[in-house]
């Protein structure tokens, strides 16, 4: 994406309301090409799409196979998971940036909109930060503490996160604290364009 261009975002939904809604909510910022399944959404994907919202359960080619197939062709897009699927432990293995659980609201579709825009201007480590956070969290928000504690591949996800962080605050010059680490990177989307 280039500073003057407008933004296009995919959006594959097989319920039309709810595409339709999505659409309303983000015409007037954005480019939004809609597509009514997973077949459609892998039609209208090229090199110009910014962000997908990606439907996880649709008939026919699942969500999480149209995400396979995204990260297989190598598209420099950032994908959002919105759906209606409480997310499991099988999200860790999958290669989303954002997971949305419906229902949602405009101002959170638009704010993840533009918190995956951001990230795109960010590096490969950063990306892989702010992807491996967005699952720890989302699983922090749906499973117990117990669920957490005697998963394996959630505790090598806490493990990942907290060598990214230690990578990170290396890269730019040592940081304090949680607070400045986040001000920081936070900062970097605002510098970076």
């Amino acid at each position: 994406m280039t500073g003057s261009e407008t933004p296009v975002v995919l959006i594959v939904e097989d319920e039309p309301d709810v595409a339709e809604t999505y659409n309303l909510w983000l015409a007037d910022d954005y480019d939004v090409r809609m597509a009514g399944s997973g077949d459609e959404g892998l039609a209208e994907l090229d090199d110009e799409v910014d962000v997908v919202l990606l439907d996880r359960m649709m008939p026919g080619l699942s969500g999480d196979e149209v995400l396979e197939r995204i990260r297989e062709r190598g598209l420099d897009c950032r994908v959002a998971m919105v759906t209606a699927v409480e997310p499991d432990f099988d999200i860790l293995e999958m290669g989303f940036d954002a997971y949305l659980c419906k229902p949602i609201r405009s101002q959170q579709l638009h704010e993840t909109v533009e918190n995956l825009l951001d990230r795109s201007t960010y590096d490969d480590l950063l990306q892989e930060y702010y992807s491996l956070v967005e699952k720890q969290a989302t699983l922090e928000a749906t499973k117990s503490s117990a669920e957490l504690a005697d998963n394996e591949e959630y505790l090598e996800l806490r493990e990942r996160v907290e060598e990214l962080e230690s990578e990170l605050s290396d890269t730019l010059g040592g940081i304090d604290n949680d607070e400045d680490f986040i001000a920081t990177l936070r900062g970097l989307g605002d510098v970076e364009e």
